[in-house]
């Protein structure tokens, strides 16, 4: 599919997703919503409503002295909001209809989504007790995390129809309203409500619907024009819009030229106090103290005008300036420009508009550049070559030395509104307006620098990652921690649209490198490195299975020959060939207890050993695995039928031997996708068979994965199986201890990982038919090798 931003859409009848086009209300989703369209309460009626009859957002509450009556106001608003925000979309198509790079879910998936995480929530605090809609909460409540750029599996799935969602909004509307008004937390004088307190949940779901309406509000603005629609009650953009420039445009007078502040070497400290009375993310939480060294920062954001002359420069085409993954996004996209940058004319010509999120306008040259973090390094590279001095972007510790003492104090977005935070701080968040504004036209901090907080998100040069001391919550424990990856990059400071926790100073966000956000960069300059932040080194978590030597080792445990896996004659030799005694599970239970065989999913599938087993028998095999290089080995597998590694002997001795998979297995039965076992997407469901095989102690949160299995749009379908191995090897660095299954004492008690799984696959409808201790050995080396007793189980699903 086409970017929306360079041409029209041009409709194809064979694109699976039009199946969802019912027609039955098209018209209906046309122009102004009339009455019916609200949920809740009508945007009029709504808290925050200002006197221009556009919605703003509201502050944080303070959870130590909230009223019910301003809790219920913060639940209004942010759920009017989102409607508000929904009704830019005009006809079925722009709910149906996937964004242009296929990384995502279409809207409504975003239209449900914040309200099923309320139920779900609300249930695992204990706060409701049965679900509205289990269809609806299952296929509803996990997102989509994408793992590459190129990641084009397409979202094939046939969603429920718009009024069927649009019923289910309103009925969780009216539970979580009789939850505020009833609940005794909030009766008045009630104690500060902490991290502890069923009543979290409730904020969470809060803020959880502010994250949406930014990242919603993104995915609108990817869509073709003709798709939206600007709602009246939306706030307008900033007066600067449209504001006649020339061409090319003057520096100091079209957009403003920066200049260089110092910043003088100084302690910070990071990390949100755990008796802050208002919600917080699980990331926010810890301490982390940095002795920062002096450097010099641009006192704005860089803006479209600066950011036009590194596109005229040959910025995007020339290879020294971008990263490795950062040209290869940039050749994969064949990205020329900023992707909300909209050709005025002929290439060369360098003319520009802007797609704002319903509107294409005139370029505002004056503000600041939207772009991805491979473009604003790339810039950074560039600026580095013209000026001859280190240019780089900040660290998320020097973006803490450009803030004002007195914000960590008071928090100003938890005290205003957007329009009175715009007024009163000179802040452009919380929706005071509907776009950014100029790099120069926000109150500067103290050290003299522009938007700080607020216009656009900035993206910095760390890695997103834990501040030491940070624990998970329960109610969400894979919130943060499977974005601890090394893949995904720190913004800090909110945009013009973050509202509440996101606006907030303690906001600590992220997304991978590729994606878009509303989020540009300022420039550092500095020979040092800012105490910067990396979690991508070859020993990390997240890259110890992108390793070359890990996959060779995984590629002679997965496809050697036993002999070879484990050659000497004292050794466990029944301990070779792994992965396909516990496809060898799946196979055998089938037969044994007449499942079904169309379709089997291995999960973790590493290398593909198992999944091409189960190919001998399952007449479709699905293999998934988090690592772009096993998946990429896999495929090479699928496609060629052979593939070489190197089996290590000795230090750096060894042989270039190759795979070879059994041409008795049909490969064409097999296909293989990278995606996040934690994170699945949607469409994955009801398999005859699932292979977990150790895996679930290599999680950051294996009962997000554990509650996939059974239930409305479970993996496995009922009848079917699920054979699950591990050693329960559980390790901080890996999984967080208060996510472990097992393998820690509560109340006195030993609590097992084995106990844990059996009582849970068991509430979930589940019988155990088959259990034994599974041996399997790793070869490191000739005279190295890895002996590890997995504890396996097949389960059934019953219902």
């Amino acid at each position: 599919m086409q970017h929306p931003n360079l041409e029209p859409a041009i409709p194809s009848a064979i694109e699976p997703w039009r199946q969802n086009l019912r027609g039955e209300h098209d018209a209906l989703l046309r122009g102004p919503r009339p009455a019916w369209w609200w949920t809740g309460l009508a945007p009029e009626n709504c808290p925050g409503m200002q006197p221009d009859g556009r919605l703003t957002a509201l502050p944080q509450p303070d959870l130590a002295t909230c009223t019910r009556e301003s809790v219920l106001a913060t639940f209004d608003n942010g759920w009017t909001l989102t409607e508000v925000l929904f009704a830019s979309l005009q006809g079925e198509e722009a709910f149906y209809r996937p964004p242009y790079h296929h990384l995502r879910h279409p809207m409504v998936f975003y239209y449900g989504h914040p309200a099923v995480l309320y139920v779900n929530k609300l249930r695992v605090a204990g706060l409701i007790d049965t679900p509205i809609n289990p269809y609806f909460e299952r296929i509803f409540e996990t997102g989509v995390d994408e793992m590459r750029w190129d990641d084009m599996s397409k979202n094939e799935m046939r969603w429920p129809g718009f009024s069927e969602v649009h019923t289910y909004r309103q009925q969780v509307y009216l539970t979580v309203r009789r939850l505020i008004e009833t609940h005794p937390g909030l009766v008045r004088g009630h104690a500060p409500i902490t991290m502890d307190d069923p009543l979290w949940a409730l904020f969470m779901g809060f803020e959880h619907e502010r994250i949406h309406i930014e990242t919603s509000s993104v995915l609108i603005r990817e869509l073709p024009i003709d798709d939206v629609r600007r709602p009246e009650e939306w706030p307008a953009l900033h007066a600067s819009a449209g504001t006649p420039a020339h061409f090319p445009p003057l520096a100091g007078q079209d957009f403003p030229a920066p200049r260089l502040v110092d910043i003088p070497a100084a302690v910070v400290k990071l990390g949100k106090p755990r008796d802050w009375p208002s919600f917080g993310w699980d990331n926010e939480y810890g301490e982390r103290r940095v002795a920062l060294q002096a450097f010099k920062v641009e006192n704005q954001l860089v803006s479209n005008g600066a950011f036009l002359e590194f596109i005229q420069n040959g910025g995007y085409l020339e290879r020294q300036y971008w990263t490795d993954a950062g040209w290869e996004w940039r050749g994969f996209r064949n990205s020329k420009w900023p992707c909300f940058w909209v050709p005025d004319g002929p290439a060369g010509l360098h003319r520009y508009k802007l797609r704002t999120l319903f509107e294409t306008i005139d370029m505002p040259w004056n503000w600041p550049a939207e772009v991805n973090a491979h473009e604003a390094a790339a810039y950074c590279a560039w600026r580095s070559a013209r000026d001859s001095i280190p240019c780089r972007l900040p660290t998320e510790a020097e973006h803490h030395a450009l803030r004002d003492a007195s914000w960590a104090e008071t928090d100003p977005p938890a005290h205003h509104d957007g329009a009175a935070l715009a007024a009163a701080c000179g802040c452009n968040s919380q929706l005071a307006h509907g776009s950014p504004w100029p790099v120069d036209a926000g109150t500067p901090s103290l050290a003299g620098v522009h938007d700080v907080f607020g216009n656009v998100w900035q993206w910095h040069g760390d890695d997103f990652s834990p501040l030491p001391g940070a624990r998970v919550h329960p109610y969400y424990d894979d919130f943060s921690t499977p974005c601890y990856d090394g893949q995904h990059q720190m913004i800090l400071g909110g945009s013009w649209i973050s509202c509440g926790d996101e606006a907030s100073v303690w906001a600590r966000f992220h997304f991978r490198p590729h994606f878009f956000q509303h989020a540009g960069f300022r420039v550092v300059q500095a020979a040092h490195d800012g105490n910067v932040v990396k979690l991508d080194g070859a020993d990390s978590t997240s890259q110890v299975y992108e390793d070359a030597r890990m996959v060779d080792d995984y590629m002679l445990l997965h496809h050697g020959e036993p002999q070879t896996q484990m050659p000497w004659a004292g050794g466990p030799q029944r301990s070779t060939s792994f992965p396909q005694r516990c496809a060898d599970w799946l196979l055998d239970g089938a037969k044994q207890y007449q499942t079904g065989t169309a379709r089997a999913l291995d999960v973790g599938c590493a290398v593909g050993g198992g999944s091409f087993e189960l190919a001998r028998g399952f007449g479709e095999v699905l293999g998934v695995d988090l690592s772009r290089a096993f998946i990429d080995a896999a495929s090479t597998l699928q496609q060629d039928g052979s593939r070489p590694y190197f089996r290590h002997d000795e230090g750096e001795l060894g042989e270039t031997v190759t795979a070879r998979i059994d041409p008795a297995i049909d490969r064409s039965r097999v296909s293989f996708r990278q995606a996040d076992a934690c994170s699945l997407p949607a469409e994955l469901a009801d398999f005859d068979a699932v292979l977990l095989a150790n895996l679930l102690c290599r999680l950051p949160s294996p009962m997000s994965l554990l509650g996939r299995l059974g239930g409305q749009r479970g993996l496995v379908k009922v009848g079917g199986l699920v054979a699950l191995f591990s050693p329960y090897s559980w390790l901080e660095q890996f999984t967080p201890r208060e996510a472990w299954l097992g393998g820690y004492e509560k109340d006195g008690q030993a609590v097992r990982s084995a106990d844990t799984l059996k009582a849970f696959l068991a509430a979930e409808g589940f019988v155990l038919r088959r259990e034994e201790e599974v041996p399997l050995v790793i070869r490191e080396h000739a005279r190295k090798y890895q002996f590890i007793v997995t504890h396996g189980m097949l389960w059934q699903r019953e219902r």
